[in-house]
């Protein structure tokens, strides 16, 4: 079935959309941090993170035509020898503690021309461990509560 298949489409087609992908991801391995719009970001987002699985694989690999089979699909998705020989030899090695989310991407403000959403990808280091959401407050329900009911002296029956 075809059912949810048109993620990221990005209003191009199928050859362009793999060749903007690739270009996308040797900009973003080389320099770290790119800026972008908020729509290429998040279609890079996925792109970028299963090559970077592709290194970590080869990574722990044991069998020399493994690693050479993982490098060769990193190249044809990326399309940029040196930048995927940077990112298997080099920034594979932050990854290798990470299991997935290897990219952030931090909303802008709109572009002032066009005002398309921006955004900013980057890679994570390896010793970021994040921020953690804020604690939602336990809502009181709306009536007595138990602590004043308690504390009140039972009235007896004299």
């Amino acid at each position: 079935m075809r059912h949810s298949k048109h993620n990221h489409i990005l209003g191009v087609k199928k050859e362009h959309r793999k060749a903007l992908l690739a270009n996308l991801a040797t900009a973003l391995i080389t320099h770290g941090k790119i800026e972008t719009t908020l729509a290429k970001a998040r279609a890079l987002r996925p792109f970028i993170e299963k090559v970077i699985t592709l290194a970590k694989r080869a990574n722990q690999s044991e069998i020399g035509e493994q690693k050479l089979h993982f490098r060769r699909l990193a190249i044809a998705r990326v399309r940029d020898v040196t930048a995927v020989g940077m990112l298997f030899n080099e920034k594979v090695l932050e990854f290798l503690k990470r299991d997935g989310g290897y990219t952030r991407i931090y909303k802008l403000v709109p572009r002032r021309g066009d005002a398309s959403k921006m955004a900013i990808i980057e890679l994570i280091a390896a010793d970021d461990v994040g921020y953690k959401k804020a604690r939602k407050r336990k809502t009181r329900k709306a009536g007595i509560r138990k602590s004043t009911v308690e504390q009140e002296p039972a009235l007896s029956a004299s």
